[in-house]
């Protein structure tokens, strides 16, 4: 992973050189610096302000919106802006397809799916969240991918990156993932970090639900981490957890709303990703109901990949990743691969 993240930055600063992405700021890499702006709170030439309805997952994808939605709770966004924070895919897919939401931080496997389901009523805008998954054990027998053979596995994320990443790393190790294990499926990270807290047993889980889990139990172990797996099959990708859509005739309607609010979701990455302000965007994180506690979202927020890659870059990284759930299993995808057009202010 650690490679990859270099990789990442390197092509920002290129894509910086050559003027691309959707602000005039180069666009953010893995670790972005905080932003000396502050999100404005005016509508520009005194217009007023327009209602943006935004849905969010409790989870890494929500992270990096933090500063966002307390803005938003002051009037202080350049828009106003609506969250919904939700617990699982689920409870806001219908509402997307719908066209109820307007912007919305879905998993990345989902984003093509949508794009199928609505025939194209969807784009992606940008990345939000790279690899955070990890196989947590209450126990000493897992080591290797191999290992889980013969066990049973909690996993969340049941038709999204989860679910998939799994598999395909059970099937690239040699296991069958209906035949040589048990996998059963929560709905929410919560519900399979406390299962695994309570006794024995395997849990795959992103964070910052892998920290918060480890604090509360001394006997959980990492036993192993999705991006150095997936670095060993040496695929030429990332595995990327979360991104941001956006309805494609509320952007091709509302153009400056959305450059808006790119520029202010980046700005509210940096926010989660700097040092300076991470104290603030832990508790944050507990007041939204996120993490548990200040402390261990202190330790879980670096930890939890959050960047703002847009334009050519997030497509590139976005078609390479999609391309190979899509050999694996062609309805991860939605069933076909998206068009060109799904890449907002992409080549």
């Amino acid at each position: 992973m650690k490679k990859l993240l270099s990789l990442i930055l390197a092509l920002t600063m290129l894509l910086a050189l050559t003027a691309c992405g959707t602000t005039e700021k180069p666009q953010t890499g893995a670790v972005p610096e905080a932003s000396e702006e502050a999100i404005s709170s005016e509508a520009p030439d005194g217009e007023e302000k327009e209602a943006v309805k935004i849905a969010v997952l409790k989870g890494p994808t929500a992270l990096g919106a933090l500063h966002m939605m307390d803005l938003a709770e002051k009037g202080e966004t350049p828009d106003n802006y609506e969250f919904t924070l939700a617990g699982s895919p689920d409870e806001i897919l219908g509402s997307i397809i719908k066209g109820e939401f307007d912007i919305a931080a879905v998993p990345t496997n989902m984003s093509s799916v949508l794009y199928n389901k609505t025939e194209g009523a969807i784009q992606l805008l940008a990345l939000n969240t790279l690899g955070v998954l990890y196989c947590v054990e209450n126990g000493e027998s897992v080591n290797s991918v191999a290992d889980l053979k013969g066990k049973t596995v909690y996993c969340v994320g049941q038709g999204a990156t989860p679910e998939y990443a799994l598999k395909y790393l059970l099937t690239k190790n040699g296991l069958d993932p209906e035949k040589d294990l048990t996998i059963q499926f929560k709905a929410e990270a919560a519900e399979a970090a406390a299962l695994l807290a309570e006794g024995e047993g395997i849990a795959v889980l992103p964070q910052p639900f892998v920290t918060a889990a480890m604090a509360k139990n001394e006997n959980l172990r990492i036993a192993f981490d999705f991006n150095e797996e997936w670095e060993k099959l040496g695929e030429n990708s990332a595995i990327t957890m979360g991104c941001v859509i956006v309805q494609k005739k509320f952007a091709e309607e509302n153009p400056e709303i959305v450059e808006r609010f790119l520029q202010s979701y980046e700005q509210s990455v940096n926010f989660s990703n700097s040092d300076e302000t991470l104290a603030q965007a832990a508790e944050l994180a507990v007041n939204y109901g996120i993490i548990p506690a200040a402390p261990i979202a202190q330790k879980a927020i670096p930890k939890c990949s959050i960047v703002f890659i847009a334009g050519d870059m997030m497509k590139s990284i976005t078609e390479e990743f999609l391309n190979i759930l899509f050999e694996a299993n062609p309805a991860s995808v939605g069933g076909k691969l998206p068009e060109a057009d799904f890449y907002y202010n992409a080549k």
